[in-house]
């Protein structure tokens, strides 16, 4: 069932942007800007390298990407404000570059800037282009769109999302950005992106160890982070809690879970009442934790006007774990039989409603 994985889902939804690391981050705010390496300008007039004296607005997208149509007509926009400015949207991660002459046309006057396409060696991929590599990759920047501000020193002086850049645009071109501190910012970015990266991949390898005592040592070290991140880590830890016999505390959790934003959908009220009563946990939560767990269950069940058949499950696990044998078998079925006639299997269903038979002596 989808929910069985929730924990590990909330865990990658923390992680974001924290996936293995290729290498430390070599292009940052302050760097000299890396050439510009493309295949050809398939509009506006081509430029060969940054002049000194001369701002310019290197922006990175992708025919495929649908966040990118929409920031497409605001660098326009910034474009028509800043005509001293030199714009120039580069395509890169593209499959066919066949394809981008036709997009840019297309786009007509919502793409008034200058276009290039990033040059792909023989026999590489479209994610391995030279501007790719060297601005993109190099910077750490995995998502598009993405833009750089090059100042009048040939200088990276901002990076980010395009929607994000009309100030520091403006004072870049005023004379009033603040260089060194915009670099040391980004410095302390970056080594707080590091950091969260390191604590996530040790939080993966503690949850597959099974200590669950490390386990809260990482997750607080997280929330210490990231304070934002105490509730997507919050059933990550609550098993913990249980296996360490911090039923109090777990009961704590869950029911300030029950309050957050995941209380409010019924997969998440699945999520936590699962998370407590799940067979393979490796725990035994307590009667009080329990009783919270069939009620978060029922109210999504309800929610679900009994159509779901993972919720259904943890329902009737929840039944059966509060002695109520009958009531579990009855739920349990009715999460068998909502299974199948959607046309999925899973044996573990099976499994329970015979667990909870026998135990009724049936």
């Amino acid at each position: 069932m989808t929910m069985r994985t929730v924990a590990s889902l909330f865990a990658v939804l923390a992680i974001g942007f924290a996936g293995p690391r290729a290498g430390a981050q070599s292009l940052g705010i302050g760097d000299p800007a890396p050439k510009l390496e493309v295949k050809s300008f398939v509009k506006g007039d081509p430029v060969k390298e940054f002049d000194t004296g001369k701002n310019y607005v290197v922006e990175f997208w992708a025919t495929w990407c649908g966040p990118c149509r929409t920031s497409i007509p605001h660098l326009t926009k910034l474009q028509k404000e800043h005509p001293d400015v030199t714009f120039i949207g580069v395509s890169i991660w593209e499959q066919d570059q066949e394809k981008v002459k036709p997009f840019v046309e297309e786009m007509g006057d919502k793409m008034k800037y200058r276009v290039a396409m990033d040059v792909v060696p023989e026999g590489k991929s479209g994610n391995e282009g030279a501007m790719a590599m060297s601005w993109m990759k190099a910077a750490e920047q995995d998502g598009i769109p993405s833009a750089f501000i090059v100042n009048k020193e040939g200088r990276i002086a901002w990076m980010g999302h395009p929607m994000e850049m009309d100030s520091p645009l403006e004072r870049i071109v005023s004379g009033s950005w603040d260089l060194k501190a915009a670099a040391d910012t980004h410095r302390k970015e970056v080594a707080e992106k590091g950091r969260f990266r390191d604590l996530v991949t040790k939080l993966n390898e503690v949850r597959r160890g099974g200590d669950a005592k490390k386990l809260l040592e990482v997750i607080e070290e997280i929330v210490a982070l990231k304070p934002q991140l105490r509730v997507q880590v919050g059933l990550l830890k609550l098993p913990a809690l249980i296996k360490l016999d911090e039923q109090d505390k777990a009961y704590e959790l869950a029911k300030e879970l029950e309050s957050s934003p995941v209380g409010t959908d019924p997969n998440g009220l699945n999520a936590i009442a699962w998370t407590i009563v799940d067979p393979n946990a490796g725990m035994k939560p307590n009667g009080k934790l329990v009783k919270l767990a069939l009620e978060l269950a029922l109210r999504a069940d309800e929610k679900t006007q009994g159509k779901n058949a993972g919720i259904a499950d943890t329902l009737a696990r929840a039944y059966f774990d509060s002695s109520n044998v009958s009531k579990a078998i009855e739920t349990q079925e009715r999460a068998v039989k909502l299974a199948k006639d959607a046309g999925k299997v899973d044996p573990g269903l099976n499994e329970r409603l015979k667990q909870y038979k026998n135990a009724a002596g049936k």
